[in-house]
């Protein structure tokens, strides 16, 4: 009888390789959870190769796509050994009892019965036999101090599994959590970037139309000049038409003639005549007055090509970057926690240093500048309150009890003020919070008419001013010049920041972050004042910006 035959029957299953029905000899594990010898199924599954069949399990009958790992089970192996120790020892004990009952005094053998001396050799395998059954009920025993070990072992690594897990979901609900704040964020940043974009484009835009003014312009003085010089033709050929019509009949008279003396004293002066008429004649007409506009129609028509050729180059390189920058970032994402990253603020293009534009509201605020009302400015409408820091729109009624006093810098006709401060520096930036449905932000220089209530007195409608308009929409407006934007008023405060020196102003709506509006470009030859229009019910406050430092 085989040692494996020995196992007790709760550990048959679980120390007997399915394959050989044998103790299992260097136990392995496959992915099924099946354990078998190792020797076994290398060769089953040899065998089962050369007969071109796929890898299975032969107790589950799971089939592998590929010949699966094979891992050394070291449980079952120690399992094995301590059953293989105990086995031996308890054989060997019953081995010594039954030698010693060998020994011991015997009594006479009955009639018929064989000397246990003269016994065979095979005749002691019976008592062995009684042996193993006995080694093998031992063996039960310890079995259940085994698999009480065991249990613990798996209770263990069950416990390690979990903490792992749990681990693990944590870290995805994060991720989730994350990756649901990046929509969000996605959703924000597109319609900033696409407010920035149009801010930008319509400004090249208005850049456009500012440069097809000065062409309509120029084409204007072309005509004019071209009929100038063309009626100044008219008006000569017309003379010369009278005299050429006086000189024939005075040929005709002179053909007439019947005086030979007359007719040759007279001749020579009306041939020279003559000649000086059909000389004059050509060179008005060797001109070509369209000339002008065939040389301004080629220029304009070879910059529409190169504009065209040098937009879908940069808008197609523009293209280009954003979706590589956009795939190296979805395809840099690791199994950390995802984050949002970003270059400069959600006001300005990827790349743009802050040390040329600012990015963030932190960066505006370095170029904070402190400024108050000039009540002596401000529309009798109009009345200035909290520091010089606050003006209001106030009733008729209400303005019956003040004194009737103006000053002399007032603006009499329109609703409009200034601040004290002139802004000349090479960086200004400074807040407003605004209440109502119409204001004016404008910078105006200080010289600007302020008694009519034309053009002349209303920011953004003469050169002298630079107006932002907020209503509904808003629009910017310069010497009656006006660009529209699509952009709707969604937050009250508003952000201004002018670079004197360069000879630009922008124009922000400031929230968690700065959201771009416009960009004006002008050369400023003086400093310039805030200034300010209020319809009904407004009010405007200057922000107090060095809390915010």
């Amino acid at each position: 009888m085989s040692e494996d035959l020995l196992l007790p029957v709760s550990m048959n299953h679980t120390l007997r390789c399915t394959v050989c029905s044998r103790v299992l000899n260097t136990a392995v594990t496959i992915a099924c959870g099946h354990s078998f010898c190792s020797e076994c199924i290398l060769k089953l599954w040899e065998r089962g190769r050369r007969n071109e069949c796929p890898c299975s399990c032969p107790e589950c009958s799971y089939t592998f796509p590929s010949r699966p790992q094979l891992i050394t089970d070291t449980t079952l192996a120690e399992q094995v050994r301590d059953w293989g120790s105990a086995g031996d020892g308890k054989r060997q004990r019953q081995r010594q009892q039954h030698e010693s009952r060998g020994k011991s005094p015997q009594k006479q053998p009955e009639s018929g019965r064989k000397s246990p001396q003269k016994q065979p050799e095979s005749g002691r395998k019976s008592p062995q036999k009684r042996a193993f059954r006995d080694a093998a009920s031992g063996d039960a025993r310890c079995h259940i101090g085994c698999v009480g070990e065991e249990r613990r072992r798996k209770e263990e690594e069950l416990r390690n599994i979990q903490e792992t897990n749990k681990e693990i979901l944590q870290k995805q609900k994060r991720k989730c959590g994350n990756l649901k704040n990046v929509l969000t964020q996605i959703e924000e940043e597109a319609g900033q970037v696409a407010d920035y974009c149009e801010g930008v484009l319509v400004g090249v835009m208005a850049s456009i139309q500012k440069h097809y003014l000065s062409v309509r312009e120029l084409i204007g003085v072309q005509e004019k000049a071209v009929a100038d010089q063309v009626s100044n033709s008219v008006q000569t050929l017309e003379e010369k038409i009278k005299e050429m019509e006086k000189r024939d009949a005075e040929l005709e008279r002179l053909a007439l003639s019947d005086s030979d003396t007359h007719f040759l004293q007279e001749w020579p002066e009306l041939q020279r005549l003559c000649e000086v008429d059909r000389v004059q004649v050509r060179s008005e007409l060797s001109e070509d007055p369209l000339l002008p506009f065939e040389f301004t129609k080629r220029a304009v028509q070879e910059v529409g090509v190169r504009l065209e050729e040098f937009c879908k180059k940069e808008f197609a390189s523009v293209t280009e970057s954003g979706d590589s920058e956009v795939e190296q970032e979805l395809t840099g994402d690791t199994e950390e926690d995802v984050t949002v990253q970003r270059c400069g603020s959600s006001d300005s293009p990827r790349g743009m240093t802050s040390s040329l534009v600012p990015t963030t509201r932190a960066e505006f605020l370095q170029y904070a500048c402190d400024l108050t009302f000039d009540p002596t400015t401000a529309h009798e409408d109009l009345v200035v309150s909290v520091g010089d820091k606050e003006v209001k729109w106030r009733s008729t009624d209400s303005r019956k009890s003040l004194p009737t006093f103006r000053h002399p810098q007032r603006f009499t006709c329109r609703r409009q003020l200034l601040c004290r401060e002139a802004l000349q520096a090479e960086h200004c930036y400074y807040e407003i919070e605004v209440e109502g449905n119409k204001v004016e932000i404008a910078l105006a220089y200080k010289g600007m008419y302020r008694k009519s209530n034309t053009p002349r007195s209303a920011f953004g409608a003469n050169k002298h001013s630079w107006s932002l308009d907020r209503s509904s929409s808003y629009s910017v407006s310069h010497n009656r010049n006006s660009v529209e934007l699509t952009k709707c008023p969604q937050h009250q405060r508003i952000g201004v920041y002018l670079k004197f020196k360069e000879g630009t102003v922008s124009f922000y709506e400031v929230s968690d972050s700065m959201i771009y509006l416009y960009k004006t470009e002008a050369n400023f030859t003086e400093p310039l004042y805030p200034g300010f229009w209020l319809d009904d019910k407004c009010c405007i406050r200057i922000c107090d910006l060095s809390q915010d430092i």
